[in-house]
């Protein structure tokens, strides 16, 4: 079990937001605007620590965010906003219209949490128990969307309160199913695109942005490909059964199967170059036979492939096919790939977009706190958004003060705890993106 000390109470929430800013950063304030953003960032802090707390109590998987999207809507109503809900099922969008004319920017969040059960001793733990894939399990916010809900909540009350200054628009966002649709269903954000998330005002970009085990207080950030493109993977291998003690007499499949995934490793390491970008194939399941003495006819396998490059990605793709395909034919079997659905393109950050745009997270978290990120091999559904409009995804470091990276609970793991500083950051960052992207494109 962890028991973290990082551990706030409400009464210093408004204290954290002048507590972790950097020595002088409230000298340097470029316009008056900026200066009352910070103001009233400071004034939302205790709400947008009661919301985190409440939202990681009460987790909900994809497609199922119902509580969560309720409690989005009403507050997002209660400050005026134009809001629709039950878009790509749960998801909620509110539209902020400022009070001169301007470009309309777009913010978003994701909502849903994961099957995994909560090992971090909270006042506010998770207890939340559900059925997925026909198993009981617990529900966790594991991977932290509950921080970027009650940031982007209050990013929203920041900016509503300045809505009369406001050159433009702010079109929020909250996405259901960043993790993936349940099996059988369809959601996220490339649902939503469809229904039309980013249609009636068309956003001219878009910002969001995910907790990370990096120092609490840093942002890091890429410019063009900063996370992977993920594709399923799934293999079937039929041979033939027969008694295992006459193998002769069939096709062994689990043989096939095995000499299929030596040869997958052998695309990344010698098949492509990965001098500009790596990639990686992993085969995460093998299934197949129900007794020793018996080759069974068929086995399955599923995994995982990451890209950065949408060539690389095709050429992969299209060498996993022809390996599997080409070794079977060799022993006399057949392999079928195939590779899914709810796949993510790569997350690309505009490079354009990036320069623009950061002068704003070093002047929120100090120049010496923004750092240029890895890649990162992990997935985000946010590309979607990135391939209609120019978008920037960057980091929160949330790491509990005291802490070593190399050995903290990472996103997806029970153990996995956000400090609550996080919290000010986020709030400042986004609404600072959404203030400058609006003034910088109203400037004559």
């Amino acid at each position: 079990m962890c028991n973290p000390s990082g551990i706030r109470s409400l009464t210093l929430a408004a204290a954290l937001s002048t507590a972790l800013l950097p020595t002088g950063l409230w000298a340097q304030r470029p316009t008056p605007l900026a200066a009352e953003l910070d103001r009233r960032a400071e004034a939302v802090m205790a709400k947008v620590v009661a919301w985190r707390r409440d939202i990681h109590q009460h987790p909900e998987l994809s497609n199922r965010e119902f509580r969560t999207a309720a409690l989005v809507a009403e507050h997002l109503r209660a400050l005026g906003l134009e809001v629709d809900t039950g878009v790509a099922h749960t998801g909620v969008v509110g539209l902020l219209r400022g009070g001169r004319p301007g470009p309309v920017v777009a913010l978003r969040a994701d909502m849903d949490a994961l099957p995994v059960t909560e090992q971090v001793e909270l006042p506010f733990k998770s207890t939340v128990r559900t059925t997925f894939n026909g198993q009981e399990v617990g529900v966790m916010h594991a991977c932290g969307h509950d921080n970027h809900v009650a940031i982007l909540m209050g990013a929203a009350e920041v900016l509503a309160g300045m809505r009369g200054r406001l050159p433009g628009s702010v079109k929020f966002i909250f996405q259901p199913a960043e993790e993936g649709a349940p099996p059988g269903e369809r959601g996220g954000a490339s649902l939503m695109i469809e229904e039309g998330v980013l249609q009636d005002p068309a956003p001219a970009a878009i910002f969001g942005l995910h907790v990370w085990p990096g120092p609490v207080g840093t942002i890091s950030y890429r410019s063009g490909p900063t996370m992977a493109a993920s594709d399923w993977l799934h293999i079937v291998v039929r041979g033939r059964q027969t008694h295992g003690a006459t193998p002769w007499g069939g096709v062994d499949p689990i043989v096939v199967a095995s000499q299929i995934v030596l040869a997958l490793q052998t695309i990344p390491s010698r098949q492509v170059d990965v001098t500009n970008v790596p990639a990686v194939v992993t085969v995460g399941m093998i299934q197949g036979g129900n007794r020793g003495n018996i080759i069974p006819d068929s086995v399955v396998m599923q995994g995982t492939v990451r890209t950065f490059d949408e060539g690389m990605r095709a050429d992969i793709k299209d060498r996993i096919r022809r390996t599997a395909e080409s070794i079977a034919a060799s022993a006399g079997a057949g392999a079928t790939v195939d590779f899914g659905s709810g796949n993510n393109p790569v997350t690309y950050n505009d490079p354009a977009l990036v320069r623009r745009m950061l002068p704003t997270l070093e002047r929120v978290a100090g120049a010496e706190r923004v750092h240029t990120a890895q890649l990162s091999t992990p997935a985000e559904d946010f590309a979607w958004f990135q391939q209609q409009v120019p978008g920037f995804y960057f980091f929160l470091g949330g790491l509990p003060a005291g802490q070593d990276p190399a050995t903290i609970a990472v996103n997806h793991s029970p153990r996995f705890f956000v400090d609550e500083g996080v919290l000010p950051l986020g709030v400042r960052t986004m609404a600072g993106l959404a203030l400058d992207f609006l003034s910088s494109a109203s400037t004559p």
